[in-house]
C-alpha cells in the first residue's frame, strides 16, 4: 500500500475508531465537517463550529451518530483534494469495481442560501460495478437530544427541538428507526447524489438533482481556485503551504471574520488522558498569527475582517484582567462556560469530552504582543490602520506597560500556579516595541518615552532573570531552570540576535532537552508541572519555530532536513493535528491552526534562506 492507501475490511469487521489522521475536512467557513478515509463523516457542527454536532462518532462510537457511505464490500481506499481546493475526494478500490466518494460544501455568498450549510456528497461508479451503502444516523445535541425521522417524497426530513434538517438524494432511502439509510448499486459511469441541508425558519427543502450538483461542484472548484491564485508563495513548497492556506481559510468563521483555533473538541491529547479541550473558539493569539501567515502569502481580505472582528471584542476600559480576554466566541461572545458530557466515552475512551473553556478567564500576557505585532503588519502589507485602530493600540500598549510583570498562565495556559514566564514578558515587549515602530513610520502621537522605558525595562528583565548561567540557556520562567520551546520566538520576534551567542547556546541546549527526530516537545511536565496528569506529544507548532530559529541561524542544513521531516508527519492530505505523538501518529484537536501557520512561516523563511 501508498501512503493515504488503506484496507478497508467488512462492515462487520470494521474498528470503531479509525486513527484522527484517517481524516479530510470540508466546510462552507461557518462551519466545518471531518470525513474518514473509510467514507463516514464522523464530526459535524450545524449551523456554526461551536454549535452542538449532529455527527460526532469521532467522540463516541456509538452515541455520537454518523452519515456513513462506501460500497458494501471490502475495499483499499484512499483520499485526496481535488487538486486546488477543499473538495475532499475518497476512493474505494473493490475486487470488482472502483468508486469514489466527492465531498463539498458549496460556498454561498447569498446569507440565506447559506444558513442552509448544505453538504453535498456525490457517488461515483468510475470502473466495474459496485454495490454501495449509505445509512445517516444524526444524534442531535451531542447525543442530547432525540429526534423524529419522516419521508416526504425524495426528502427525508430529520426533525429535533432545535434543529432540523433535510436529507434529499437520488437514490431510494428508507427509515429505519432514528435513521434513515440506502442500499444501491452503481454501474460504471452512474452516479448518486446526497445532500443534507438545514430547513426551517424560512428554508424550505431543497432538491439536489445530478445536474444541480455537479453545477454545484464547479462553482465549489472555481471559488477556492480564485482564493488561491491571490498567494504570492512561489516557493519550493508550494503544495504544502497552499494546502495549509486552504486549511486556515476553511477555519475562518465568514460572518465575523474570527479564526477558530481548530473545528473539533476534546480529540485527545493522550489517549485516555483528560488532556481534552474544546479549540473552536477565537483565540487572540492563534488569529493573530494566522493573519501574520495569510499576510505573508498575500491574503489581506482576512486580516481586514479579523481587524473588523478584534474592534467589537476590545473592551473600551480596562479591566483588572486586562482590555483582551485570551479568547472569545466566533459571534465576539466572552462567556464561555467549560461542561463535561459525561454520556460520550470520548476517541478511543480518552474521557472526559468537554465543551466551553475554562481558560478564557485566565491571565496570558503574551496575546498583546501576537495581536499588535499583527496589526503592525496589517499596517505595513495591508492597508493603513484608522485613527480609531489606534487608539486601540495605545490604550492596549498603555495597559501592557502597567502591567507586563505580573505572573500570569502563559501561552501553554498551564492550570497550575502563575508564574513570571519568559515568552510572555518577551511578548509584552513585541506589543510596545511593534506599536513604537508603527507610531514612528506613521507620524502617529504615542507616549514614546513611557513606552520606550517599558520595552527597554522588559529586556533588561529577560537578559537578567530569564538567562540561567547553571543551563546556559534562556529558560521557561524566572526562579527556575526549566526549558520551555516557547523560546524559540526570541530571534523570530528579533528581540535577539539569531546568531547572539547566549541564543546560539540556547538553541543547542533546547535541542539536546526537548528535540526528538525534529520533533519539538514544548516543555517537560515532570521537570514543571501545569496542575494536569498523564503525558502528552511533541507540539507541531514548536517543531515548525525551531525550523525558523535554525535557519535564521546559519544551520539552513539542519533546519531543511528539520523540515522534510516534519512534512513527513502530516496526514496523506498535509494536515496535522496539534501533537503528534511517540509512534508518529496525530493527536489533539484536528486540524489545529496554529500547526498550519507555523509550517507556512518555516516554508517562508526557510525558502528565502535557501537562495
Amino acid at each position: 500500500m501508498v501512503a493515504g492507501e488503506s484496507l478497508r475490511p467488512s462492515r462487520a469487521d470494521a474498528p470503531r475508531y479509525i486513527p484522527i489522521a484517517e481524516h479530510g475536512l470540508i466546510g462552507d467557513m461557518r462551519t466545518a465537517a471531518l470525513v474518514g478515509t473509510n467514507g463516514t463523516i464522523d464530526w459535524y457542527c450545524c449551523t456554526r463550529f461551536d454549535a452542538p454536532s449532529v455527527f460526532a462518532s469521532i467522540l463516541d462510537a456509538d452515541r455520537g451518530g454518523s452519515f456513513e457511505l462506501a460500497p458494501d464490500v471490502p475495499t483499499r481506499t484512499k483520499q485526496f483534494y481535488f487538486p486546488d481546493t477543499n473538495i475532499l475526494i475518497t476512493r474505494f478500490f473493490a475486487d470488482n469495481g472502483v468508486g469514489e466518494v466527492q465531498d463539498f460544501m458549496p460556498i454561498v455568498d447569498d446569507s440565506r442560501e447559506a444558513d442552509r450549510h448544505r453538504l453535498i456528497r456525490r457517488v461515483l461508479c468510475v470502473r466495474g460495478t459496485l454495490p454501495f451503502i449509505a445509512r445517516v444516523a444524526p444524534r442531535f445535541d451531542y447525543g442530547r437530544c432525540t429526534h423524529t425521522v419522516s419521508s416526504h417524497g425524495c426528502h427525508t426530513v430529520f426533525e429535533s427541538p432545535g434543529l432540523t434538517l433535510s436529507l434529499t438524494s437520488s437514490v431510494p432511502v428508507e427509515i429505519d428507526g432514528p435513521d434513515a439509510w440506502s442500499s444501491f448499486k452503481l454501474h460504471e459511469g452512474d452516479a448518486a447524489v446526497f445532500a443534507l441541508d438545514r430547513i426551517g425558519g424560512g428554508l424550505e427543502p431543497r432538491a439536489c438533482p445530478a445536474m444541480e450538483a455537479e453545477e454545484l461542484f464547479g462553482a465549489t472548484v472555481r471559488y477556492w481556485r480564485s482564493w488561491l491564485s491571490h498567494s504570492r508563495y512561489r516557493g519550493r513548497w508550494r503544495e504544502m503551504v497552499h494546502r495549509s492556506a486552504l486549511t486556515l481559510k476553511l477555519l475562518i468563521y465568514a460572518p465575523t471574520g474570527a479564526i477558530v483555533a481548530a473545528p473539533t473538541t476534546s480529540l485527545p491529547e493522550q489517549i485516555g488522558g483528560e488532556r481534552n479541550w474544546d479549540y473552536r473558539y477565537a483565540w487572540v493569539r492563534d488569529a493573530a498569527f494566522c493573519i501574520y501567515a495569510l499576510l505573508r502569502l498575500g491574503f489581506t481580505d482576512e486580516a481586514k475582517a479579523f481587524v473588523h472582528f478584534l474592534s467589537g471584542i476590545v473592551r473600551p476600559e480596562a479591566c483588572a484582567a486586562g482590555p483582551l480576554q485570551i479568547m472569545y466566541g466566533i459571534d465576539g461572545r466572552s462567556e464561555l462556560p467549560e461542561e463535561e458530557l459525561s454520556h460520550l466515552e470520548g476517541h478511543l475512551g480518552s474521557a472526559p469530552v468537554r465543551i466551553g473553556n475554562n481558560a478564557v478567564k485566565q491571565l496570558q500576557l503574551d496575546i498583546y504582543g501576537a495581536l499588535i505585532d499583527s496589526l503592525y503588519l496589517y499596517d505595513k502589507w495591508g492597508e493603513p490602520l484608522s485613527s480609531e485602530h489606534w487608539d486601540t493600540i495605545g490604550n492596549l500598549v498603555n495597559w501592557v506597560c502597567e502591567n507586563w510583570d505580573q505572573p500570569d498562565e502563559g501561552i501553554w495556559e498551564t492550570r497550575g500556579k502563575t508564574q513570571s514566564f519568559l515568552y510572555s514578558q518577551l511578548m509584552c515587549w513585541v506589543a510596545i516595541e511593534r506599536a513604537m515602530r508603527i507610531a514612528t513610520h506613521r507620524g502617529l502621537p504615542a507616549d514614546m518615552l513611557r513606552w520606550g522605558r517599558a520595552r527597554d525595562a522588559i529586556y533588561r528583565r529577560i537578559m537578567d532573570r530569564g538567562w540561567s548561567a547553571e543551563r546556559k540557556a534562556f529558560v521557561q520562567h524566572e526562579g527556575d531552570t526549566v526549558l520551555d520551546a516557547a523560546v524559540l520566538m526570541m530571534p523570530l520576534a528579533k528581540f535577539i540576535s539569531p546568531t547572539d551567542p547566549k541564543w546560539l547556546s540556547t538553541l543547542d541546549v533546547l535541542g539536546e532537552d526537548l528535540v526528538s527526530d525534529s520533533l519539538v516537545y514544548r516543555y517537560d511536565p515532570r521537570s514543571s508541572p501545569d496542575g494536569l496528569r498523564g503525558e502528552e506529544g511533541t507540539f507541531s507548532i514548536c517543531s515548525f519555530w525551531y525550523v525558523e530559529a535554525l535557519s535564521r541561524a546559519g544551520r539552513v542544513d539542519e533546519a531543511r532536513l528539520a523540515f522534510e521531516k516534519m512534512l513527513t508527519y502530516g496526514n496523506h492530505l498535509g494536515l496535522y493535528a496539534e501533537e503528534i505523538g511517540r509512534t508518529g501518529e496525530q493527536i489533539g484537536n484536528f486540524p489545529q491552526a496554529f500547526t498550519h501557520l507555523a509550517l507556512i512561516s518555516a516554508a517562508f523563511n526557510l525558502d528565502r534562506a535557501l537562495g
